[in-house]
C-alpha cells in the first residue's frame, strides 16, 4: 500500500470525487456484500467528520463519527468498514485508532457509544468499548450497543 493516504474531513470539505468514493465504498459493502437494502444516505453525513484512507482514489478503509447529541447524548462512530481490496491489513484497527484520536480532539471527550456488528464484539473490545447489554437486530444483522468511557 505505496501511496495509501489518510483523509479527515467534514462533509463541506468534500471533492466531488471523494464523496463519489466513499458512498461507492458504503453501497459496496453495506448495500451489495451484506445484502441490506436499507436507506444508505441519511442525511447524517452533513454533521459527521468523515475519516478515511484511499489509494489512487479508492476507499479502502471508512468511518464516519460525530459529536455528542447528534445520534446519540455521547459521541459516536459508524459505517465502520473495510472495502475487499483491503482486508487483512490490519487497517481497520489504524482506522477506529484514528477515530477514537479525532473524536478526543475535536470533540474533547473520550465517551463514545457504537452500534457494533456482534462478530467485532471483541475487535472493539480491544479499545476499550464494553458491551451494554443492549441488543437489537438491525437489517438483520445482530448488532449490540457498546460504550467507551
Amino acid at each position: 500500500m505505496s501511496n495509501m493516504i489518510w483523509k479527515i474531513k467534514t462533509f463541506d470539505e468534500f471533492t466531488v470525487p471523494e464523496l463519489y468514493a466513499v458512498l461507492k465504498a458504503r453501497i459496496d459493502v453495506f448495500v451489495i456484500e451484506q445484502n441490506c437494502p436499507y436507506p444508505d444516505l441519511d442525511n447524517y453525513d452533513q454533521k459527521a467528520v468523515h475519516i478515511w484512507a484511499e489509494e489512487e482514489g479508492q476507499v479502502l478503509a471508512y468511518c464516519r463519527i460525530f459529536d455528542k447529541g447528534i445520534k446519540y447524548d455521547e459521541t459516536s462512530i459508524g459505517r465502520v468498514l473495510t472495502t475487499e481490496l483491503a482486508r487483512g491489513k490490519s487497517l481497520g484497527k489504524q482506522l477506529i485508532q484514528y477515530a477514537v484520536e479525532t473524536i478526543e480532539n475535536r470533540f474533547h471527550t473520550s465517551e463514545i457509544k457504537i452500534s457494533a456488528q456482534d462478530y467485532l464484539l471483541r475487535f472493539y473490545s480491544g479499545f476499550g468499548f464494553v458491551d451494554t447489554g443492549k441488543k437489537y437486530l438491525e437489517d438483520d444483522i445482530p448488532h449490540t450497543e457498546m460504550i467507551r468511557k
